[in-house]
């Protein structure tokens, strides 16, 4: 069944680049909008078409500046909402606050569900969403939520990596990412290994010991949802090379956040490349050899097709 109104993609500034790609794979320019900065700091927005009875996406990774990200959106929809969008969908590529989704101690907030609450209350009707830190986050909002994996996207980035595929061992940079890492290393049909990842700090990460599958004369293919400060990942790197005696690794991830010393950790990390999609803009200053972008645009374009012609999308949950 077909919508009777038109579908519009509308875009935050935090990440046109996605954003303009996906309008172009779906065939039509991203709708107008007007957004600014008061010289007080706050925010404004105006909708430059009429939108009135539409079917409105909104485009809007909540990254760096995650806050002014944060609250650009919520402005964005409450200009839709009050502008009688039909049904507004917020694209989140990327979900920030997404790791402050429980009490680990007492009078803590837990943000991920504060932030979900908010972009309710602001006017969207339906959340799309790439791989959530954490799945359960899905129930924090009280409208539908449509959770893709970006693991199509990056297994075909791991097919055109220049080595023979029998040399693969799958390997979970933590005991944490175990469930996650599991659904690449049946795609690949391939062994497996965990890393028994030991924690300083917040901050640093400390790695020594290996779990399953033995490395020795193999190619180690870490993933993971999200590459912050990279201390996880380089650590795993380092002992996949010096425990385990693997002779490549390669690196996956969703989320390329690249935060603190992220850049400098993978510069020195014994990896061969690593790849992460377009949910979160690369900045110049982050654009090292090592580092290479994919995109997720037509996954998100995709769904953005089957919920606006009410199709199902439980197909791209893989």
């Amino acid at each position: 069944m077909i919508n009777n109104f038109g579908l519009k993609v509308f875009s935050g500034r935090t990440n046109v680049g996605l954003a303009e790609k996906i309008a172009q794979i779906l065939g039509d320019p991203l709708g107008k909008v007007e957004l600014k900065n008061f010289p007080d700091g706050e925010f404004w927005a105006r909708i430059d078409e009429d939108v009135r009875g539409r079917d409105v996406f909104v485009v809007q990774s909540t990254c760096h500046p995650v806050n002014d990200s944060i609250m650009e959106l919520l402005i964005m929809l409450d200009s839709l909402k009050r502008a009688s969008a039909a049904r507004i969908t917020v694209v989140l590529p990327y979900y920030g606050y997404a790791r402050q989704d429980r009490k680990a101690e007492g009078r803590v907030p837990i943000t991920a569900k504060l932030v979900a609450d908010l972009i309710t209350a602001a006017g969207a009707h339906r959340v799309l969403t790439l791989d959530l830190h954490a799945a359960q986050i899905q129930g924090f909002f009280n409208v539908p939520v449509d959770h893709l994996y970006a693991s199509p996207v990056l297994m075909q980035a791991v097919r055109k990596l220049p080595c023979d595929p029998r040399e693969f061992i799958v390997l979970s940079p933590d005991e944490g990412s175990v469930k996650r890492v599991l659904r690449y290393q049946k795609k690949l049909n391939v062994n497996m290994a965990i890393v028994d990842k030991r924690r300083i700090s917040a901050s640093q990460v400390e790695s020594a010991n290996l779990i399953g599958a033995s490395l020795e004369g193999k190619v180690a293919l870490i993933f993971d949802d999200m590459i912050s400060t990279a201390g996880t990942v380089a650590s795993a790197a380092r002992t996949a090379c010096t425990v385990g005696k693997a002779k490549g690794v390669y690196i996956f991830a969703t989320h390329g956040v690249l935060c603190g010393d992220a850049i400098r950790n993978l510069r020195e990390a014994p990896v061969e490349k690593v790849t992460i999609t377009d949910t979160i803009p690369l900045t110049p200053e982050k654009q090292i050899p090592k580092i290479e972008v994919t995109s997720v645009a037509e996954l998100l374009a995709d769904a953005i097709k089957r919920i606006h012609f009410n199709q199902s999308v439980s197909e791209l949950f893989v």
